[in-house]
């Protein structure tokens, strides 16, 4: 069986968001095929110089544009700013025009993930928002059904928009059991999808 890269591409800053995407990351390589790839986004400066280094110290190296095509599936996360993706992640898809136009995304499944430092500081505003580039590029959006137990009792986060935690104010919080185990469960879920859709088009 030829193996297929999931693009698990995230922005994190306390390493909370970080955390669930190497989760997800273990979702998806559970599913025999599929191949997760770790990406993230340099950090922005507001006064448009650059403000990271060519290549991280540590963690995922920085994505690039063509990572987008290669690969089947992607899962997108970032801290949620004012109910909103951080700009370092708004700043990468602003710069994506040229995947738009020859259809790069098309028809490729997607999913999202988000952490906040308490219970209703926009988690779902986020997943939301960052749908809407990913929707503006033909992709398909896989959320969490409730069939995952987890989702209907978790006390931390969780939606069927998309796996979420609840890191607290200082950034700290591990991430739970439940929110494990959905980070875990959508991870699967969109390889089971991308492997599929990836059969029907080869």
């Amino acid at each position: 069986m030829s193996q297929h890269d999931i693009l698990v591409l995230y922005y994190s800053r306390y390493g909370a968001t970080r955390d669930l995407a190497r989760l997800i990351a273990e979702g998806i390589e559970s599913i025999p095929g599929a191949n997760a790839r770790i990406r993230t986004v340099p950090a922005v400066s507001t006064v448009c110089e650059a403000s990271e280094p060519a290549i991280p110290d540590d963690g995922a190296p920085y994505v690039e544009y063509s990572d987008l095509q290669e690969c089947v599936g992607l899962a997108l996360g970032s801290p949620t700013r004012f109910g909103n993706m951080a700009a370092p992640m708004k700043y990468f898809w602003d710069g994506s025009t040229s995947q738009w136009l020859n259809g790069a995304l098309i028809g490729k499944p997607a999913c999202v993930f988000t952490s906040t430092g308490s219970l209703h500081g926009g988690q779902e505003s986020t997943l939301i928002t960052m749908m809407i580039p990913l929707l503006h590029h033909g992709m398909m959006i896989v959320g969490l059904p409730y069939s995952e137990p987890d989702l209907m009792s978790s006390q931390t986060g969780g939606s069927p928009y998309g796996v979420t935690h609840l890191a607290h104010a200082d950034g700290r919080a591990p991430i739970s059991a439940e929110e494990k185990r959905l980070a875990l469960a959508q991870g699967k879920r969109l390889a089971e999808t991308a492997l599929r859709l990836a059969r029907t088009q080869s």
